[in-house]
């Protein structure tokens, strides 16, 4: 489904095509990087902030687009250090973007390195087996001003909530496209938004400081590769071999490993980054023995680094997580096969952090207050 909103968000156009409206309206070209300027580096909210735009320009803009077309409805923050908040579009869809802490250790180093996991679809398509984020199906990609207003939220968040208000930089780390949504199916967008961050009348962010994740679409990773932006690339691996892929996820049927492998080392020929398998731990599916040394052979083979994720636990859902010890185990034979590993251990397991569930509890709940006038749930406007 293809949504049309009212008016073109400011968030997702890029300084050419905007240029090139403004031009079209009879205005000045450089009228163009001003409103830039206004809302990446100084981050006003309304177009009357703008001081150094003359008033014909600030009502053609007033008329032709908005700037913020979502909006918080919900935050809530785990007992760690996560916080994820319930994102409204124009349309009442929900979606979800997550703020990741880590405190850093060490003399001078008072702030957290922050992660920003954000969506990109309404929901997905891909039913992987073990996620929450497709149990109330697809509805429809988002546009890039949707995926930028996300990070423009954390932004002004962040800034509201530190002691220096004049610094106006972008205080997140990284950027992970890891929320609801399969990235590589809304490519078109996803570009968009890729040059938007990057770009220097933009948000100005590293290109090495974003990850792209994806499920595995790999004609679709064999042209991101052609895009050759230095991004990097996460593939959510899941089952190392297609026995076991098979089971939880569907779209290995069409794209098996035989086509994915091959996809990903020619992205990272044309990048030159290493990539990152994600391997979701879920106990007696891909926790064997036999499963580490497989995934072992793979990322050996694209000189990838193993990020393993015990099983997030999803209201619904069968699966469960292995032990510590099986956990440790698995670890334990990647590191002995030489294979660079991570495990990472759940954040914001208190708050339903993990892709979806926030969004699906929260619709659920929705559903419930409807069939019950007594129900204390509040309903987004």
């Amino acid at each position: 489904m293809r949504y049309i909103p009212n008016k073109k968000s400011i968030f997702g156009e890029t300084l050419e095509l905007f240029e090139e409206a403004v031009i079209e309206a009879g205005f000045s070209k450089y009228r163009a990087k001003q409103v830039f300027d206004w809302v990446y580096k100084k981050r006003v909210k309304s177009w009357d902030a703008m001081l150094n735009l003359p008033k014909d320009f600030k009502a053609w803009l007033l008329e032709n687009y908005e700037m913020h077309v979502t909006r918080i409805i919900l935050d809530k923050q785990s007992n760690d250090v996560t916080n994820k908040f319930l994102v409204q579009l124009e349309d009442k869809s929900l979606i979800e973007t997550v703020l990741i802490r880590a405190p850093q250790i060490g003399v001078g180093q008072k702030d957290s390195r922050k992660t920003v996991c954000v969506s990109i679809q309404v929901g997905c398509a891909y039913g992987c087996k073990f996620c929450a984020s497709g149990l109330l199906g697809f509805k429809r990609n988002l546009l890039a001003s949707e995926v930028v207003a996300q990070l423009m939220h954390m932004c002004e968040i962040d800034q509201e909530a530190s002691t220096d208000k004049s610094n106006d930089s972008v205080t997140f780390d990284n950027i992970v496209f890891m929320g609801m949504g399969e990235p590589l199916a809304n490519f078109d967008t996803l570009v968009r938004v890729l040059r938007i961050l990057n770009a220097p009348w933009g948000m100005n962010i590293g290109a090495r400081r974003i990850t792209v994740s994806t499920s595995g679409l790999a004609p679709q990773i064999e042209k991101l590769g052609d895009e050759g932006m230095p991004i990097r690339l996460a593939i959510s691996l899941h089952g190392a071999t297609n026995e076991v892929r098979n089971q939880i996820m569907p779209i290995n049927k069409r794209y098996p490993l035989e086509q994915l492998i091959p996809a990903a080392q020619a992205f990272q020929e044309k990048i030159g980054r290493m990539l990152t398998l994600e391997f979701i731990l879920i106990e007696g599916i891909n926790d064997s023995l036999d499963q580490a040394r497989a995934l072992a052979k793979i990322a050996r083979k694209l000189h990838a680094h193993v990020n393993c994720i015990p099983y997030n636990k999803v209201e619904g859902l069968e699966w469960k997580r292995p032990s510590i010890t099986r956990q440790n185990k698995f670890v334990d034979i990647l590191k002995k096969e030489r294979v660079s590993v991570t495990i990472r251990r759940e954040k914001g397991h208190s708050i339903n952090a993990a892709c979806g569930q926030l969004k699906l509890k929260t619709e659920l709940s929705m559903a419930a207050s409807e069939k019950s006038p007594s129900s204390p749930f509040i309903k987004p406007e």
